[in-house]
């Protein structure tokens, strides 16, 4: 039997391309394994920003009134198996490898992408695993992304901004389309942000989903501590501040109780497992607080919103000087993200990281803001942060950002 390393690289060369936007394939090789029509509820979640922390909300609330839920989220942070968790556990090895072994056994000579592999075994282990429900996060758009093969009983959008332009195009509407394609006839489709591009809504109105918009058809509102959720189908007053910290995060919170109310599912959504459920959500990488003599802060922060939205939540901290663990991907806007963060950060401590989509130190640091003061520039994450360490001083600040690929190996290097 393959180890479940020999079978991920096994899965980065079967297909021609990295990313191949189209359902045909994969969508013939889960009609084999007969996973286009789950007995399990499906709720799916797009967006440029927000989707993990919403299925997070989602998968914490369908425990909490007492279902049994799949929940598959990507990338990874430290390992692979993070994707695919039944009951918030994650699966293990062998049950990876059973999946991927069904999946071979069926595929012929159809050839998948690395993430098309990675869906599948989600559908088939929540089969296999005969969950309730199943909150997947979208990959990549939402139309031709391979969560799309099976119908979601509700989906949500939860923000549109210009990312992966060179797959989902460089309009705000032509994305807003693409991640819309997730709705279906009949069906709810939450709309995460009043600020969504007029796209999204004409997308679902047109198909005949049933839409559902944030401001107008549910509210959150925030005093000090805590805030209310309003709709015609529940209403909670009173609830506790997300545990994930960020004022964005009571949106996402939001869109999560939103989807469940809207969704018909007989929900029993007490004042008490609510509270629970969102007081207990813990997520790495999302303005993931580390106190100490140097406090570390954590955030994947690899697009311009995600950035601009660090930045806000760093000023609701108490002032410190602060040191950037910065490395990005060299498809991403470098100079838009680190822009939005220049009035944070009093010197860049630079990571050159790994793959085919990286870029040298060296052009990470020309995409800099002119001021900027570049404290080293190293050939690793875990080399980036011994710099800044060394560099800071007690009562300093660390933020660490820009990339999955930044963030995984940093909390390894911190020993989280």
């Amino acid at each position: 039997m393959r180890s479940l390393a020999a079978w991920l690289e096994q899965q980065q060369k079967s297909h021609p391309s990295a990313i191949d936007l189209t359902l045909d394939r994969v969508r013939e090789v889960a009609r084999r394994l007969d996973l286009l029509a789950p007995a399990y509820r499906v709720i799916t979640v797009a967006g440029t920003n927000g989707k993990g922390s919403t299925v997070a909300y989602l998968d914490a609330l369908l425990r909490a009134a007492g279902h049994r839920v799949g929940r598959f989220t990507s990338p990874h942070l430290m390992r692979y198996n993070e994707r695919i968790c039944v009951n918030d556990v994650e699966a293990d090895d062998a049950e990876l490898i059973a999946s991927f072994g069904r999946i071979d056994a069926v595929r012929g000579a159809t050839t998948l992408t690395f993430f098309e592999y990675n869906a599948l075994a989600a559908l088939d282990r929540f089969n296999h695993a005969q969950v309730d429900f199943a909150v997947l996060e979208v990959g990549l758009g939402g139309r031709l992304d391979a969560t799309n093969v099976v119908d979601a009983d509700v989906g949500i959008v939860c923000s549109i901004g210009l990312d992966h332009v060179d797959w989902l195009g460089e309009s705000i509407e032509g994305i807003g389309r693409e991640k819309a394609g997730i709705f279906r006839r009949g069906r709810p489709a939450i709309l995460g942000s009043a600020a969504l591009p007029d796209s999204v809504a004409a997308y679902a109105t047109g198909i005949g989903a049933v839409p559902y918009l944030a401001g107008r058809d549910f509210k959150a509102g925030v005093h000090g501590g805590s805030w209310d959720f309003e709709s015609r189908a529940l209403t909670l007053r009173n609830l506790p501040r997300p545990a994930l910290l960020g004022r964005q995060q009571v949106d996402n919170a939001a869109n999560a109780l939103a989807a469940l109310a809207f969704g018909k599912f007989d929900l029993e959504l007490t004042h008490d497992a609510v509270s629970k459920a969102l007081s207990g959500v813990r997520i790495a990488g999302r303005f993931q607080v580390v106190p100490g003599e140097i406090e570390w802060v954590f955030d994947v922060a690899h697009n311009v919103p995600a950035a601009q939205a660090l930045s806000s939540n760093l000023d609701s901290l108490p002032k410190r000087r602060t040191l950037a663990v910065c490395g990005i991907l060299g498809d991403k806007d470098i100079r838009g993200i680190t822009a939005a963060l220049a009035t944070n950060v009093d010197a860049w401590s630079l990571a050159q990281l790994e793959g085919p989509r990286a870029v040298s130190t060296a052009e990470l640091a020309a995409h800099l803001p002119a001021a900027a003061r570049v404290l080293a520039q190293s050939v690793s994450v875990s080399a980036a942060c011994d710099a800044a360490r060394a560099a800071g001083r007690p009562g300093d600040r660390i933020v660490v950002f820009g990339s999955f690929l930044t963030v995984g190996p940093a909390l390894e290097f911190l020993g989280i």
